[in-house]
């Protein structure tokens, strides 16, 4: 099971879009995003820092109806993203894919080619990581006990430690923002499996039943 943001999908295209949006300077709005990850703040928070009375939503819905989607696409996928997708199932994984984003993005993910078992979003599912609710929700969509599972993904709060409590399989993928902040150097005590590209994952991974390295 993977996560979508800063997993599979670079939001490099999606902050630039709200940056501009809101009128700051690309860099300005990337180290207040910064600040606010550090100090374990709400993705929201950098927008509102700038303009306090935001309706995120609203605004959200104006970008979209201007063709300014903020929301993960094909294009934003990391290369290595689709690589290690197909590789996984010749190994003979079953795959999918649980995120917070919003219930749109699914429909994107479904494009991709890739035989998903599950395509599950915390808008349509009202649920949201860490909540143990949403990695229990995966179990039962895929009738598989937790320790079955491998649940990959960059962050440590919404990932990494809440999938090791559920009994899944952490896997901790170090980049994108929230990733090299939250564990710049030392690994996540709580990942069984730590990698920086997801190409090495299916070597680490191995044929599905085996085991990881």
């Amino acid at each position: 099971m993977f996560d979508v943001g800063e997993t599979l999908v670079d939001e490099t295209r999606a902050w630039s879009i709200w940056a501009d949006h809101l009128g700051v300077p690309r860099l300005t709005f990337f180290s207040a995003l910064g600040a606010s990850i550090a100090q374990s703040g709400h993705h929201h928070d950098p927008m509102r820092l700038f303009r306090p009375e935001i309706d995120v939503d609203a605004e959200s819905a104006a970008l979209r109806a201007a063709g300014q989607s903020w929301h993960a696409s094909a294009e934003d996928l990391y290369p290595d993203a689709l690589p290690c997708l197909r590789a996984l199932a010749d190994l003979g994984y079953r795959l999918g894919v649980a995120a917070n984003q919003p219930a749109e993005v699914a429909e994107v993910v479904r494009t991709l080619g890739v035989a998903f078992e599950l395509v599950g979003m915390s808008a349509a599912w009202g649920l949201h990581k860490p909540d143990p609710a949403f990695f229990a929700r995966i179990s039962e969509e895929l009738s598989l006990p937790a320790r079955a599972i491998a649940y990959v993904g960059d962050r440590v709060d919404n990932d990494v430690r809440p999938a090791a409590q559920a009994g899944m399989l952490a896997v901790f993928v170090r980049r994108g923002p929230w990733g090299w902040i939250h564990a710049p150097r030392a690994d996540p005590p709580e990942a069984d499996l730590v990698v920086d590209s997801l190409a090495e994952l299916p070597k680490r991974l191995g044929p599905a039943g085996g085991g990881p390295e």
